[in-house]
């Protein structure tokens, strides 16, 4: 039975439901965890893939938790597509920053508007690389440290390019 074609975020939950049954709260959560420095999944979009995998068999409920929670497993189908969707290839994808696109249009800007722009990103981006750094640190996994070295690698990246953009 071929597997059934699923997206980024599809797949990302998948992947996160390998290691146990999860509600979309705990899903959120991982996911920041996990991989939120190099691919962002939101509460939205959570919620909103949760019932679309389950009607497609990829997931089925588990246990009711507290407060009405929902847990969902990964079902054979799910696992399927999930390694479906792992061994696609690698086509290069394109970068979706809107960070990049404020950059490109930064000379819209007034001085002090683009001034608190590059300030404020910096900081964010700052403090991003701590938290690259520390996770690189701390992961042994073959699979993970280059990621991790990579997370680190494209925050180092972003700060550049901030500090490329002129603020006068």
């Amino acid at each position: 039975m071929p597997a059934t074609p699923v997206n980024s975020t599809a797949a990302a939950l998948l992947g996160l439901l390998h290691g146990g049954p999860m509600t979309g709260g705990q899903l959120v959560s991982a996911a920041g965890e996990r991989f939120g420095l190099f691919f962002s999944v939101t509460r939205s979009q959570v919620y909103r893939e949760l019932p679309v995998l389950t009607e497609e068999g990829l997931l089925r409920l588990g246990k009711q938790g507290p407060r009405a929670s929902q847990a969902y497993v990964i079902t054979a189908a799910g696992k399927r597509a999930f390694k479906g969707w792992l061994s696609e290839g690698g086509d290069a994808e394109a970068v979706r920053s809107p960070l990049v696109l404020r950059l490109l249009h930064a000379g819209s800007l007034t001085v002090k508007q683009r001034s608190e722009l590059l300030r404020s990103s910096r900081e964010a981006y700052t403090e991003r690389l701590a938290q690259a750094r520390a996770a690189a640190k701390q992961t042994e996994d073959p699979y993970g440290r280059p990621v991790a070295d990579f997370a680190v690698a494209h925050t180092r990246a972003m700060i550049k390019l901030i500090d490329a953009v002129p603020a006068e």
